[in-house]
This record gives C-alpha cells, sequence and structure tokens, in this order.
C-alpha cells in the first residue's frame, strides 16, 4: 500500500475590511488549529495578512469558513488568495506581530459591553466585579481610543497602562477571549474612577458608582466621562432635576435623550417593533427616536416638550451598566437586566453653548463647573471626541437593513461607506450646520463624526483636528479639497487654506448638490437623476439662498430644473428663528399685508409689514423649511424657535395625533415648472383647529411635490428621484412622499448610511469632487 505523505498546499490570503481590533486573529488562529492547518496570521497597514498550509480540501474549508464565522464585529470587505511556496518544516500556526506598511485599513468603531463582559461585572466572584472599564475582543472602545494604526496597544491611550501577570497573560494566550484586546485591564492595572466636586477637588470616594447614583437620585447633576467624551446626567424621572439641567445649559425645549436599563426598561416609555428593538439592543448603542407612549409626558416631565417622540439609548459602556446595577441593589447575574428597572437618566452631551463635546478632564472643570454638581472621571485619556449617534427605524421595504441617521457618530464612525469606484483621494469638509468632514481612499469614504455647527472657535478648531486624525490614522494625502460654495463658511476658509499649504486644487460644490450626491454616493447611482433637494437654506449658484428645488445630476453636475417659489425673508436670518416672520410674508404675498399688525400683534408687527411692502432687508429663498415655518406661524404652533427646526418639529407631532386628512383641493400649482404652495398657506390662514392645519399642511405638500417631481422627471426622461435635505427628517413627508412615488413606477433612493441634513454633506462634496479628480487625471 503506498503511505505517501498528503501532498502540502500553501496559500496566502489577504483580508480587507473592518478586521483589526474585533478578535479576527485570535478567530483565524482557532480555526487553524481546528482544521490542522499551519501558517501564521498578523496585522499590518493593509488589514490583515494570512499564509496558511495543509491539504486543499482542508485549505477550502478553511477559506469558506473564514468568511462565515467571523467574529462578531468583524466585516470583510475582500479576501485575496494566491498560491505559496510550500514549507515542509513548518509544523504549527503562529500569530506574528503586527506588520508596517501603507495603511488601507481602517479603525473599528467603539462598541457596547459584550454579554460575556457584562457576566463578569456582575459576578461577585470574578476579578472584575464592578470594573467599569472591561472589555474583550467583542466590545469596548476602539475609534476613540486610537491614535494610529496598526490597531495595537502602543498606538491607544491605554499605553501608559502596564499590564498585570493575570491581564498579560489573557492577551498573550491565542485560546483567550481577551488576547491582543488593546484596551485589556483590570481593577489591579488599568483605569480607575474617582469622583470630583464641580471644583475639581477629589471627593475621595471609596466608591464612585455608588456615591454617583446617590448624587443622581437626590436631584443633581452628574458629568460622567463616557467613550468619546462627558454626559450630563439627572434623574429623568424628577422634573426639577431636568428643569435645572435645563437651566444651567441653557437649553430651553430641545428633547433631551433618556438612557434606560433595557429593552423592558424601554417599553414603558414608547411603542416599538422589532426594527427598533434591534437598534436599541445593537452593539453601536445608538440613541433610537421612538414613538412616546401617551404618559410619558407626565412620568418624564420636560424631556421632549411637544414631540410625540422621544430618543431612547442603552447603556453604552461598562460604566453605564454599574449605575443602573447599582440603582437596582447589586444584583448577583445578569438576570436583572431582562425586568423592568425604575431608574431612567437624561444622558446629554456634555458641551456647553454649543461648543464641541468635553473629552479632558481638567476641560470638564473649566467647561461643566457652571452645570454639573459633581464630575464622574477617570484616567484614560479620550484621544478622539465622539458624541453619541442618533437614529431611527427604516420602514422602507425596498431599502436594506440599517439604521436611518439623524446623527452619525459614536458606534458607526468610521466604518467606511463603499463607492461605485475607485478615485483620488479626497478631503471634504462640509457645511457650516451639523459639520462633518469626509476622506476618500480608493472605492471608500470615511464619514468623520458628527463636529457641530461652525459658529464659534472651538467647534472650528474641532474641525480641524478631525481632519487631522483622520487623515493621519489612516494615512490619507487628499489630492484634491471640496467645500461649499459659500465662501465666507468656516469650512470653506480652511478648505482653501489647507489646499494652498499642500500646492493642491480645491474646488467649491453647491450645497443641494451636495446633498442629493452624498445619497447618489451611497447607493453607488452614477445619475442622470432627478433630485428633490429640501432643506432650511444653502447658497445658490446665482449667489440667492435655496432650499427647495429640483436638481438634474450625474457625475459631470447638476442643472437647476425648478424650484419653489420664492418668498421674502423679512429681517433676514431672524425670519429662520421666528416662524411669525415667515407667516407674514406668506400674508403679504397674498396681499393681506394689512392682516401682519392685527395677527401678529407684537412691536415687530407693524416694522415686518413695512419691511415686506418697501421690500427692505428682505432677502428671497426658496427654501421649503422657511415654507414650514410659514405653516407654523400661520397655525400659531410657534411664534419664536428655541432651537433649530423645532416649529416644523411641533408641526409633524401635531399631523401624525391628528391623522390623515385628504389634501386641499387646489392647495398649489405649478408655474413655468416651479412650484407655488401659496393656494396651501391660504387656507391656513383661517383654520382654527390646529392639529387639523398641521395634517392638511402634510398631506397637501405630499401631493404637491408628487406631482412637481412626476411631471420633472418623466420631461427628463429620468426614472429615479433622490431626496436630500433635512426637512426629509420628516417621516410623515418622506414615507408619504415615497409611497406616492413609487406608485407612480419611480425608483426612490434616500439616505440611510450618512443623515439626509448638513450630516451628509460632506459625504456629497467628496463624491462629485472626486470625480472631478479622475476627470483631470484622465486628461
Amino acid at each position: 500500500m503506498d503511505c505517501a505523505a498528503p501532498l502540502l498546499t500553501r496559500r496566502a490570503l489577504r483580508v480587507r475590511g473592518q478586521v483589526q481590533g474585533v478578535g479576527f486573529r485570535p478567530f483565524v488562529y482557532r480555526l487553524a488549529q481546528d482544521l490542522a492547518l499551519s501558517g501564521r496570521v498578523l496585522n499590518d497597514g493593509m488589514g490583515v495578512q494570512i499564509e496558511v498550509q495543509g491539504e486543499a480540501q482542508q485549505l477550502d474549508t478553511f477559506a469558506q469558513r473564514l468568511e462565515r464565522e467571523a467574529p462578531r464585529l468583524a466585516r470583510i470587505d475582500a479576501v485575496e488568495s494566491r498560491a505559496a511556496e510550500p514549507r515542509p518544516d513548518e509544523s504549527r500556526f503562529i500569530i506574528d506581530a503586527s506588520g508596517t506598511g501603507p495603511v488601507a485599513t481602517g479603525v473599528a468603531p467603539d462598541t457596547a459591553p459584550c454579554p460575556d463582559c457584562i457576566a463578569e461585572m456582575l459576578n461577585p466572584a470574578d476579578r472584575r466585579w464592578r470594573y467599569a472599564f472591561t472589555n474583550c475582543t467583542n466590545c469596548g472602545p476602539r475609534y476613540t481610543i486610537t491614535s494610529a494604526l496598526p490597531y495595537d496597544r502602543p498606538n491607544t491611550s491605554m499605553a501608559r497602562f502596564v499590564q498585570c501577570p493575570a491581564c498579560r497573560h489573557e492577551y498573550d494566550e491565542p485560546e483567550d477571549r481577551r488576547f491582543h484586546a488593546q484596551p485589556n485591564a483590570c481593577p489591579v492595572c488599568g483605569p480607575r474612577l474617582e469622583l470630583w466636586r464641580a471644583d475639581g477637588r477629589d471627593l475621595g470616594s471609596a466608591d464612585p458608582i455608588a456615591d454617583a447614583v446617590a448624587c443622581l437620585l437626590a436631584g443633581q447633576v452628574v458629568a460622567i466621562k463616557g467613550l468619546g467624551g462627558f454626559q450630563l446626567a439627572c434623574d429623568a424621572r424628577n422634573a426639577v432635576a431636568v428643569a435645572q439641567l435645563r437651566e444651567r445649559k441653557a437649553r430651553e425645549e430641545k428633547p433631551f435623550a433618556v438612557m434606560v436599563a433595557n429593552i423592558a426598561s424601554a417599553a414603558a416609555f414608547a411603542s416599538f417593533g422589532a426594527t427598533e428593538r434591534d437598534l436599541l439592543d445593537s452593539a453601536e448603542r445608538p440613541i433610537v427616536l421612538l414613538t412616546q407612549r401617551a404618559e410619558t409626558a407626565t412620568t418624564l416631565a420636560g424631556i421632549a416638550p411637544g414631540m410625540t417622540t422621544i430618543g431612547l439609548m442603552l447603556p453604552s459602556t461598562p460604566l453605564h451598566v454599574l449605575l443602573f446595577h447599582e440603582a437596582a441593589g447589586r444584583p448577583r447575574g445578569a438576570e436583572w437586566l431582562a425586568k423592568p428597572q425604575p431608574l431612567a437618566l437624561v444622558m446629554t452631551s456634555a458641551n456647553p453653548g454649543g461648543e464641541p463635546l468635553v473629552t479632558d478632564n481638567d476641560e470638564a472643570v473649566q467647561r461643566l463647573g457652571g452645570i454639573a454638581d459633581v464630575l464622574l472621571v477617570h484616567d484614560r485619556d479620550v484621544l478622539v471626541r465622539c458624541d453619541d449617534s442618533v437614529v431611527r427605524a427604516t420602514h422602507n421595504a425596498s431599502a436594506r437593513p440599517a439604521p436611518a441617521f439623524i446623527r452619525r457618530a459614536r458606534g458607526y464612525t468610521p466604518a467606511p461607506i463603499r463607492l461605485a469606484r475607485s478615485g483620488p483621494p479626497v478631503l471634504a469638509v462640509g457645511a457650516f450646520l451639523k459639520n462633518t468632514v469626509c476622506v476618500t481612499r480608493g472605492d471608500e469614504a470615511f464619514l468623520s463624526q458628527h463636529i457641530g455647527s461652525l459658529d464659534n472657535a472651538p467647534t472650528c478648531r474641532a474641525l480641524d483636528e478631525a481632519v487631522e486624525h483622520l487623515c493621519a490614522v489612516l494615512e490619507i494625502e487628499p489630492q484634491l479639497v471640496a467645500h461649499d460654495l459659500h465662501p465666507d463658511f468656516y469650512s470653506s476658509r480652511f478648505a482653501t487654506q489647507w489646499a494652498h499649504s499642500r500646492g493642491v486644487p480645491a474646488t467649491a460644490v453647491q450645497h443641494h448638490a451636495a446633498h442629493i450626491a452624498a445619497v447618489m454616493a451611497e447607493h453607488q447611482i452614477g445619475g442622470p437623476v432627478l433630485g428633490l433637494a429640501l432643506d432650511g437654506v444653502g447658497m445658490g449658484s446665482d449667489g440667492s439662498a435655496w432650499g427647495g428645488e429640483l436638481l438634474r445630476i450625474d457625475e459631470a453636475g447638476f442643472v437647476r430644473v425648478a424650484h419653489l417659489r420664492d418668498l421674502p425673508l423679512p429681517g433676514g436670518d431672524r425670519a429662520a428663528r421666528e416662524p411669525w416672520r415667515m407667516a407674514a410674508s406668506v400674508l403679504h404675498a397674498l396681499g393681506r399685508a394689512d392682516e401682519i399688525p392685527v395677527r401678529f400683534d407684537n412691536p415687530a408687527g407693524a416694522m415686518v409689514r413695512q419691511m415686506l411692502l418697501q421690500n427692505v432687508h428682505c432677502p428671497v429663498t426658496s427654501s421649503m423649511g422657511r415654507w414650514f415655518d410659514a405653516a407654523a406661524g400661520l397655525l400659531g404652533v410657534r411664534t419664536r424657535q428655541s432651537f433649530e427646526g423645532q416649529a416644523p418639529m411641533l408641526l409633524e407631532g401635531m399631523a401624525a395625533r391628528h391623522g390623515s386628512v385628504a389634501p386641499c383641493a387646489g392647495g398649489y400649482r405649478i408655474q413655468n415648472g416651479n412650484l407655488d404652495l401659496l393656494p396651501l398657506a391660504a387656507a391656513l390662514i383661517d383654520e382654527i383647529d390646529a392639529g387639523r392645519g398641521a395634517a392638511l399642511f402634510h398631506a397637501t405638500l405630499v401631493e404637491a411635490l408628487a406631482d412637481w417631481c412626476t411631471t420633472h422627471a418623466r420631461a427628463q426622461g429620468l426614472g429615479t428621484v433622490v431626496f436630500g435635505g433635512g426637512c426629509f427628517m420628516n417621516d410623515n413627508l418622506s414615507s408619504g412622499l415615497r409611497r406616492r412615488l413609487r406608485q407612480e413606477g419611480f425608483t426612490v433612493a434616500e439616505a440611510i448610511q450618512a443623515p439626509p441634513n448638513d450630516g451628509g454633506v460632506s459625504l456629497g462634496q467628496a463624491w462629485f469632487a472626486q470625480f472631478m479628480a479622475s476627470v483631470q487625471a484622465a486628461h
């Protein structure tokens, strides 16, 4: 009998994607051990490199299981395989030291504690009992503690913490769940909590978690150092504490997010289905916008005044879990996490005055001392500022399962968005409001975390930091910079200066074209499409204020096909803050200016009438957002907005509570291709039921926009309509319009991976700029 040794085959595999810091190497090691294969695995700048040797059939099985059984947090974008020269003397499989080379991988987002880590924290016999920094390769901080790639401990803020022998054994043991878990730590060797007074003096607490919970239950405001920065917390059931936090933070009526212990606790305040449940309980732990229960306005008084929705979230760090555990009386095991818990905490960003999130302990004393009563701090540095993400469920049968973003940040950043093609690296610096930046590498776009509105120096510096960090950590050297068309935005000035200093071109991209391009980018649509851009305002190509546009877009550029009827803005930007002014603008357009001082009996009423009649300080805009404001003003919903978008949000809630109505007959007209909503506004003037008026406005608006889009799409021979702009955060509008256009046979594309508001503009800028760079390179 022939007893010749089996023929050895060797393969070299390159795995690209989110494969560092997610337990991928130990997974590969265990898989190779299971199949009795030899070889090695290591991290490098390109992802994970594997060499594996054995019988051909076993290698085929290895390749299949590699993708099928990958770790929970891994995302495999590509596996490249080639034959390699066998090594007959090789007898085992090893995990090798990380390599170097140009970076072509990414940093994994931060994730919530996994069930295994939670079980250890809640087990009195475990050495990590009640330890607030428990993590493993399946969970914990990633992006916010990383300064460079490869993702190894020396490149993180854990570098200063030398592991004790027990932790080091876990870190070095390939069979252990904590093998090469870079933030690995325990109470002996890892970060520690302290409870400080607001002035920075250490309270000397023997149990900071217990004392912090006592402060919360006593009605105090506690600043808590989270993953991406500090959060301000108070007892959400304590209306006095909530009002105190509002006053100290100068946050009049903008809704607060609320953190609860688990799904069962969330069900007490909101109604939701399986999709929302999955979002709440996901590893990303975003704030999820849910429909409030009727009693929530009372049980959580002052949390979301006048709103029909509430933002709920589950614990996103071990520290959060332990706060609820303490409030529950420190039960043994994790069974209590399946039962409703009474504690509910306001959990809002610690960013006074609209400035960036506070990240540093000393900075917290300086900036939060007048807001928080005590500070729950620790000694692990936050290297990357990153706020909580805000999402809502996608109730869209044709969309892939994913959250729809209001704010894309912790848990999702900087996971790449795959583009349709590769191109030269681009830096795009976004808009003025809700700023984000975006960098591209090959066929990937990396959208930064939410930065904020560029109306203060600290947020402008945060933009600078975000650009520097993204380019450095991904080792990207942009060859082109894109910015908004408005030359006075800080982001535009930054882009031109940055480009000039590096000798690369800078290009301006029109705001609403960028809104539509962002959606085209994530759906990998080249065009041409009909883009419907609806938002507050953005500078148009003609220098005026746009905001209700139909654009024909493809990779070569855009054409403005039509727009909403222009309305004067009495007082300029002030009209966006005071909806009654937009109502006055509509009355003037209807020839009823004399009614302005009567309907709006305030000191400015007569003056605004004169401004409109004389066309003084009344720039015009085609903005859809201002039509929403006008409707809110005519219906008496708000005269002044305490935060951006408040009046439209209240209007949407009133429409939802009232229920469906038929569109207003003759409520709009299309003239010279443009859409005029004055007939609808006229119908609202004498409406005595504000709820019915809100429902009538939404129903007629959907019908008008559907007719308008259908007319122009068919005239242009276009079969796809793309929605973009902040107005599409209105679910009543977006769902109704989506349904109507699909009934007419159109394909509808909407923002999913990036927000539809200005948080997605940088992605659209990058999409346009990358194409321009490709064209230039070809010539």
